[in-house]
């Protein structure tokens, strides 16, 4: 497998399960229906540990433009080929969000919360603050980073099993960082299932709230960035 179909499929698995356990507690008439944000947490968590286990040996894992960005400007990964991998991610996260689709396609057309809808897919502060939700995107993304960066190195002689501190890293942002915007931490995570719920078929379904996409977008781009150069400058 090449390191581009390994990060394609990595942010594809974390998608599917990630925003598969989403849906299976918001959408009416699962058997997971008002799971609650424990749930989703723990299911997140779960979709980055299979994730990153299965493409540690073969991309690093990384699942996450963010993550690319920041250590390239770490000087940890080429920047040659940093195009390619945040394609890769994007276009898994795409490819994530048609099969959650295809999966619920009945609950989501029973559903007539389009909120709801596309909670399934994307991220949605709690409360409509742009600045201060780029703000808790920033800040989130920005402690994950510097987890990322500590965890590295760890991560050489701990191969696959890698994977478990960085899915609890994830866990423990979910859990303490997580209520205000969704701790989407991740760009691919956010705009490549939002591409997919303006393009895919929904009974009720409502915008795609382009308004808001910058947020998960750039606010995590931010965070990493700032997490490597501080992490260069002051803490390697």
């Amino acid at each position: 497998m090449t390191p581009f179909l390994a990060e394609l499929i990595g942010t594809a698995i974390v998608i599917i399960i990630g925003n598969g356990v989403v849906a299976n507690v918001v959408l009416p008439d699962t058997k997971g229906n008002n799971g609650g944000l424990a749930s989703i947490i723990l299911g997140w968590t779960f979709a980055v540990f299979v994730a990153v286990y299965m493409t540690s040996g073969i991309s690093g894992g990384h699942l996450n433009p963010a993550v690319t960005i920041a250590l390239a400007i770490a000087g940890k990964f080429s920047w040659a080929l940093v195009p390619l991998y945040v394609l890769a991610q994007l276009l898994g996260g795409m490819l994530g969000a048609f099969v959650v689709w295809m999966v619920y396609k009945d609950h989501f057309n029973e559903c007539d919360d389009a909120a709801a809808q596309l909670a399934c897919f994307s991220t949605a502060p709690s409360i409509r603050n742009l600045p201060q939700n780029f703000i808790v995107e920033t800040l989130a993304t920005f402690i994950f980073m510097l987890g990322v960066f500590y965890l590295k190195p760890a991560a050489v002689e701990m191969g696959s099993l890698s994977a478990l501190p960085v899915a609890l890293l994830v866990a423990a942002i979910g859990f303490g960082l997580g209520g205000p915007t969704g701790f989407a931490i991740n760009p691919a995570r956010d705009l490549g299932p939002r591409i997919m719920h303006f393009i895919l078929p929904m009974k009720g379904k409502g915008p795609s709230d382009w308004g808001y996409a910058a947020v998960p977008v750039f606010g995590p781009l931010v965070g990493g960035i700032l997490a490597a150069i501080i992490y260069v400058q002051f803490l390697q």
